[in-house]
């Protein structure tokens, strides 16, 4: 179907160094801007952060380093941005929270000064997750083809949650997909365990995501101060900071797995 618009609509979406607005940069931009009279008009430039590109981020999107080292800095192309998406107003998934920011922040940097006044925002992701609810008895209804009874009975979604599992490992029997990293086709979702164990697991060494891995697999800070700082380097430079922590309200997931590393640094493990 046609949208009714009144103006242009421009749907875009970034690839960045990270997700953090101010420290982070945009390293592909892609707009598609949609016109009343339903012409479509597109834009996609990579982008030169100035910064280096994390590896782990790189092998998420594919833009390495090397793949935007002659590439145009964002303030380079700020204005033809700008240009371009003069009167529109904008669309995308997951816009409000992460590309609406960090588009604006980097405008700003570049000293352009991007008004959303008068811009009306479309966040696809939100009707998504308004239509289309992800919790137990919506998957129970998309795998099972049932309606979940006494939802919110321990017992009800107990059992409701091992039907769903079946019926996953069944409904994607053989199906493939892309890897991310390797560009190779696999099944991810296999009647095993251990494999599924593999799909389920975050890269944070505590419960609640306050301790994550570096490239190299070495515990680091995910927040405040010394956010992607290594642990044992904080330690030794700000033995403060322990006590910091388990004087204040942290999970005891996160205390716990810093008293260990703490403890394995002054074994010198």
């Amino acid at each position: 179907m046609n949208l009714k618009l009144t103006k242009p609509l421009a749907f875009f979406d970034l690839e960045a160094t990270g997700i953090n607005v101010i420290a982070d940069r945009i390293v592909e931009i892609s707009i598609i801007k949609l016109n009343p009279n339903g012409t479509e008009e597109v834009m996609t430039e990579k982008i030169n952060p100035t910064i280096p590109i994390p590896k782990e981020v790189s092998e998420i999107h594919g833009i390495y380093d090397e793949d935007i080292k002659d590439a145009p800095t964002f303030k380079e192309r700020a204005k033809d941005f700008d240009r371009f998406l003069k009167g529109c107003d904008l669309s995308g998934f997951n816009l409000i929270r992460f590309d609406v920011p960090m588009l604006v922040e980097e405008f700003l940097r570049a000293g352009v000064d991007f008004s959303l006044d008068n811009r009306s925002i479309v966040d696809v992701q939100r009707i998504f997750h308004l239509m289309e609810p992800r919790n137990l008895s919506a998957a129970y209804k998309f795998y099972c083809n049932g309606t979940l009874e006494n939802a919110h009975s321990a017992e009800a979604d107990t059992r409701a949650t091992m039907e769903v599992l079946l019926s996953q490992v069944d409904r994607y029997k053989g199906v493939k997909i892309k890897d991310a990293k390797s560009e190779k086709e696999i099944e991810p979702v296999t009647n095993n365990v251990k494999e599924l164990h593999q799909l389920s697991t975050y890269s944070f060494a505590d419960l609640v995501g306050r301790i994550a891995y570096n490239s190299k697999g070495e515990e680091v800070f995910n927040f405040g101060k010394y956010k992607n700082k290594k642990v044992t380097d904080v330690f030794k430079s700000d033995p403060s900071y322990y006590d910091w922590i388990m004087k204040n309200d942290f999970a005891l997931s996160t205390k716990k797995k810093l008293t260990e590393l703490r403890f394995k640094m002054k074994l010198g493990m």
